[in-house]
């Protein structure tokens, strides 16, 4: 990672076959940090909450509605606001202390999970009230999500950046396992109010994570100061290094056509396999098994190659197209967790990666506009495969956006390879690599 202190200083570069290389470190080397401790600790009781709300909205909307469209609007409203005001939440993060904002973010989607959950609980709640929600709980996310991604580098140091991504991630996904179980069986048993309540109460556990972390360990980054231009900034710095644009671009297309796994997922538990909310909940679970394996995967890993982010990408996009046209339960089953592996891996690598190549004080500018696009195509993504599932049915939807996935991380990894001055090479001759990248020099050496 670069520790340039201007803006127009250069960040190591991050290409297809160079590297970057953190020190050394296991698995769980980020939990040794006592600070990075309560946060896990704090933000694997939320996450467990957000699952729980997650999956307990997008079945009431569909309770409510019968219509898979309506689902992607919900899921939109709660990413509109990325898309619109993304970058300033980055600006936001550089500028304040980073520990106090999340203060401020984590009480504020408390507050909105317990306003859905007395709505739902007295029996009063309609659909306008979870768009509302939803809403809101984005235009908070704006600035909580750069906040806390490059809160990380903080609390852990440059040295274990990329490994406390991947066990944020990994977090993230474990919560994913008790969620959907939690939610569903609350849902069935005593309906959907209490899910939300739980949601809401369980942001007082980061927010004690962050009260009692110690100060003086933290690893603050220059803040940014008040200014004419900041936003401008960020977009010029990025521009210059095609090692964060083009994983920008990438996840971008990933986000926007093949995170709509709230749509196809609850389209294939009620409309294909007729198995209800308690199915709808299983098949999240193993989207996060598979996620949660991905994640792991990535903390062992010493390095972030983006042309492992490429490749990826590929196979996420190929796998869907399988995927959506599994005639039988069990062939739909056993892909998802391979979905899941394979889609928190481009996740996890693209945002180390981006991370690592960018200067602490544009590292909350940098990230905004990662989340931005990552999440901001939501609002486009989802209402689109939705209309394609009401219409078409959800078997062409979900295929329709593994092409998608597919294309694009195919020309993004062309883009990394020609940024990176290599060439695809291919050899059919048996014992060679039949398909790798190489340097362009080499292979001028060899014609010569």
């Amino acid at each position: 990672m670069s520790t340039g202190s201007g803006a127009d200083s250069a960040p190591a570069p991050t290409t297809l076959d160079k590297t970057v290389r953190p020190a050394k470190s296991s698995m769980f080397s980020s939990l040794k940090i006592r600070n990075y401790r309560l946060f896990a600790t704090g933000a694997v009781v939320s996450n467990t909450g957000t699952w729980m709300a997650r999956i307990t909205q997008d079945w009431l909307v569909l309770s409510l509605t019968g219509s898979s469209a309506a689902v992607g609007v919900t899921t939109a409203m709660q990413f509109l606001p990325m898309l619109l005001f993304g970058l300033y939440g980055g600006v936001i993060a550089d500028r304040f202390a980073k520990r106090s904002l999340l203060f401020c973010t984590q009480g504020a989607m408390s507050i909105s999970g317990l306003f859905l959950a007395a709505l739902t609980l007295t029996g009063h709640v309609q659909v306008w009230h979870v768009y509302l929600a939803a809403f809101f709980t984005g235009l908070v996310t704006v600035v909580d999500n750069p906040t806390r991604q490059s809160f990380v580098s903080e609390m852990v140091g440059p040295d274990q950046v990329r490994n406390a991504v991947s066990l944020n991630s990994a977090n993230f996904q474990s919560a994913r396992l008790i969620g959907p179980a939690v939610a569903s069986a609350l849902t069935a048993a005593v309906g959907p109010g209490w899910a939300f309540l739980a949601n809401g109460l369980s942001f007082l556990a980061p927010l004690t994570g962050l009260l009692l972390m110690r100060t003086a360990e933290l690893h603050p980054t220059p803040r940014a100061p008040r200014g004419k231009g900041q936003l401008r900034e960020g977009l010029n710095y990025v521009s210059k290094h095609p090692e964060l644009i083009w994983p920008i671009v990438l996840v971008g297309f990933i986000g926007t056509f093949g995170f709509n796994f709230p749509i196809w997922l609850s389209a294939f538990a009620d409309d294909i396999f007729h198995g209800g909310v308690g199915m709808y909940g299983l098949f999240n679970t193993l989207m996060a098994i598979g996620s949660l394996a991905g994640a792991l995967l990535a903390a062992r890993r010493g390095t972030s190659r983006l042309r492992l982010l490429a490749g990826a990408a590929i196979a996420f996009g190929v796998l869907q197209i399988v995927a959506a046209f599994a005639p039988e339960l069990w062939m739909f089953v056993a892909l998802i967790v391979p979905i899941g592996i394979l889609g928190l891996t481009v996740n996890v690598t693209a945002n180390s990666s981006v991370q690592m190549a960018t200067d602490p004080e544009m590292r909350g500018r940098v990230m905004s506009l990662f989340m931005m696009v990552f999440t901001g195509g939501t609002p486009l993504g989802g209402p689109l495969f939705g209309w394609l599932a009401d219409a078409y049915g959800v078997r062409i939807s979900m295929a329709a956006g593994g092409l998608v996935c597919a294309l694009a991380a195919a020309g993004v990894g062309l883009m990394l390879a020609r940024a990176a001055n290599l060439r695809l090479k291919v050899d059919l001759r048996r014992g060679r690599q039949h398909v790798q990248f190489v340097p362009r020099e080499r292979e001028l050496a060899a014609a010569a």
